[in-house]
């Protein structure tokens, strides 16, 4: 009987969850929403997220073919950096704006830093500030749903205010933001202005629930986002449960909280880091919203938040395997 024992160096555990699986789960996810924006949003919606994926793609493949390097589009990690990206800005963005921002996430914050898994900021997240920093009456120019703005051509014919606009000047009952247009209802399905992937919260958490579902994602930091925020804008907004309920349908951090947060490369390793993680990111999003200068503090919650996992798995490493208690 001749037994060999093949010795091989880690990882000994495989997945067929390639990069490529893993991101086509992120892409079927994200369709609800997707659908959702061009319903509302028509040929705009169409129009963004058009341009930011192909200029996602584009300048991923021109800077590894410039740069010599494997081609890696397959994966279609860029398809989904330029998906997010025209989540996160306005219908209303123009195509050039659209290529810029995907010109930043993809060579700025992702390639230069060497490639998907090195980048230490999420890129699409990234792109949005520098947008904003750089453009911040057209990444503010909220267009009402219904309208084509890509046809009219005019954008400040059909700028509306956001419900955290409304939420930020005091207006924290519902009779308050019903009385200026804005219900749950709306809210919750994305009859309201804003980001394209912010308005509709529904069919964000819909996709979302299918990561988890597919085990893509797994629901400690949703969970602890989402009910930082929660329990911090009901204490802070006077023990008000309308006021919390608003702050969780408004805005993108249900979009943040499923797709932005839960990024492998820029989120913490271990179960506890990740707690730690996603509620610094919940206290960061309340300050900002509630004391900041900005009506809407998620997305730079995520950056601060990333910027933060290296030190959270320096002090909340997982036990090693065959390790022996001293």
């Amino acid at each position: 009987m001749n037994n060999k024992l093949i010795v091989s160096s880690s990882p000994h555990v495989r997945s067929n969850q390639d990069t490529s699986y893993i991101m086509k789960q992120v892409i079927i996810a994200l369709l609800p929403a997707m659908a959702s924006a061009v319903f509302l949003y028509r040929l705009s919606a169409l129009n963004v997220i058009f341009f930011c994926t192909v200029g996602a793609v584009g300048c991923e493949f021109l800077y590894q073919k410039l740069t010599k390097q494997d081609v890696t589009i397959g994966d279609f990690s860029a398809v989904v950096t330029g998906i997010l990206l025209a989540f996160n800005v306005p219908a209303s963005l123009p195509w050039w704006m659209c290529i810029l921002g995907s010109a930043f996430a993809i060579i700025v914050v992702k390639m230069v830093f060497g490639g998907i898994g090195n980048n230490f900021l999420n890129p699409a997240l990234g792109a949005r500030a520098f947008l904003l920093a750089s453009f911040p009456v057209a990444m503010t120019a909220w267009t009402i749903p219904g309208v084509n703005w890509v046809s009219s051509g005019n954008i400040d014919a059909y700028t509306t205010a956001t419900p955290l606009s409304f939420l930020k000047s005091g207006a924290i009952g519902i009779s308050e933001l019903t009385s200026n247009g804005i219900s749950l209802t709306d809210m919750v399905i994305g009859n309201i202005g804003g980001c394209i992937g912010e308005t509709s919260s529904i069919f964000i958490v819909l996709g979302g629930l299918y990561l988890i579902y597919k085990g893509i994602i797994n629901y400690i930091i949703p969970v602890f986002y989402i009910g930082t925020v929660f329990i911090l804008a009901f204490i802070l907004g006077g023990f008000d449960i309308n006021f919390a309920i608003y702050q969780l349908a408004a805005g993108g951090l249900m979009l943040g909280a499923f797709f932005m947060l839960t990024d492998y490369t820029t989120s913490p390793m271990s179960k506890a880091g990740q707690i730690v993680y996603a509620i610094l990111a919940g206290v960061i999003t309340i300050v900002i919203r509630m004391y900041g200068g900005y009506p809407e503090g998620v997305s730079y919650s995520i950056l601060l938040a990333n910027v933060a996992t290296p030190l959270i798995d320096k002090y909340m490493k997982g036990r090693v395997f065959g390790e022996v208690a001293k």
